[in-house]
């Protein structure tokens, strides 16, 4: 028997190896089951078959299950990178939204063009673009006006029903921390921060032998306050994927921030993108080294 032919497989599993941990492959080379995350919308990358552009997308494929993260800011933008990745969206368990913004939503019409079933699972907010409803009781009433001017001719139903750009969406919204599939987790959070003070949004935390993976699509309560909750499943973080919302804060808060993930939460690895920002890039590569995984637009990177 030739050597070589023993020793080919091993040699075509370390090549496949090295090829995740580049954080850029093809697609097609990879048999299932693998875990991994396929950055699909980014303004940045190096991929010579995707469009750049403002926003976030990542499927996740993890234990067997294979999650679409938010769905980027244009439409069409969204279905050619998910053409060229070749990634097929009637192959989902389900999707998840991180919040409200355009940036991480404008693809949901052509999510649901191609599987118009799905489970989305959103943020919960009062009156929402995700629907949803709420007790008719958050209004005073004034029963000495004329019927004419109370709402519903002073008869309102118990609960109001919001409407959603997207009616046809099977969304399922969420206001806690709650186990959605076996080890995978979204946590929900409000943001405190002017600008996008009440806005809720979610991120996922997936739980692995070597611990949690966290995915965040802008990370507007902030991204402390994101592993923190993760680490209340599993005091590991192993890597944060995603929008650190970075992009405007001094040198000085975005080396607060690094050091309090990389020595208060002990977060292993950082593949950051989207709304991080030009300098927290350039600072955390310098903190990580060579932990820090690059995860532009079309990277397809190995998951522990």
């Amino acid at each position: 028997m030739n050597p070589l032919s023993i020793r080919a497989p091993a040699v075509t599993s370390v090549f496949l190896l090295a090829l995740l941990s580049s954080g850029y492959v093809i697609r097609q080379s990879l048999a299932p089951p693998w875990n991994r995350i396929t950055i699909l919308y980014d303004a940045f990358g190096k991929s010579p078959t995707m469009t750049k552009d403002w926003g976030y997308s990542a499927l996740v494929e993890y234990g067997g299950k294979r999650i679409l993260f938010d769905t980027g800011n244009n439409p069409r933008i969204f279905a050619m990178n998910v053409k060229a990745a070749g990634v097929d969206l009637k192959q989902l368990d389900f999707v998840v939204i991180s919040h409200r913004h355009l940036d991480h939503t404008a693809g949901i019409n052509h999510l649901l063009s191609v599987n118009p079933g799905v489970k989305i699972y959103a943020p919960k907010e009062a009156f929402g673009v995700f629907g949803g409803s709420m007790s008719s009781k958050f209004y005073r009433q004034q029963d000495s006006l004329p019927q004419e001017m109370r709402y519903f001719d002073g008869h309102p139903a118990e609960t109001l029903a919001s409407g959603t750009p997207w009616p046809a969406g099977k969304f399922q919204t969420v206001d806690s921390t709650v186990e959605v599939a076996p080890g995978v987790h979204l946590i929900s959070l409000v943001s405190e921060t002017p600008g996008t003070r009440e806005l809720r949004e979610l991120s996922m935390a997936i739980e692995t032998p070597r611990g949690m993976i966290v995915v965040a699509g802008c990370s507007h309560p902030g991204i402390e306050k994101i592993v923190a909750a993760a680490s209340r499943i599993d005091q590991q973080v192993h890597i944060v994927f995603g929008g650190l919302h970075l992009p405007a804060a001094t040198d000085q808060e975005v080396d607060r921030i690094a050091d309090a993930l990389y020595r208060q939460h002990r977060v292993m690895r950082v593949a950051p993108g989207h709304c991080t920002g030009e300098p927290a890039f350039y600072r955390f590569k310098k903190i990580w080294k060579n932990q820090y995984t690059y995860a532009g637009v079309g990277s397809v990177i190995g998951l522990p």
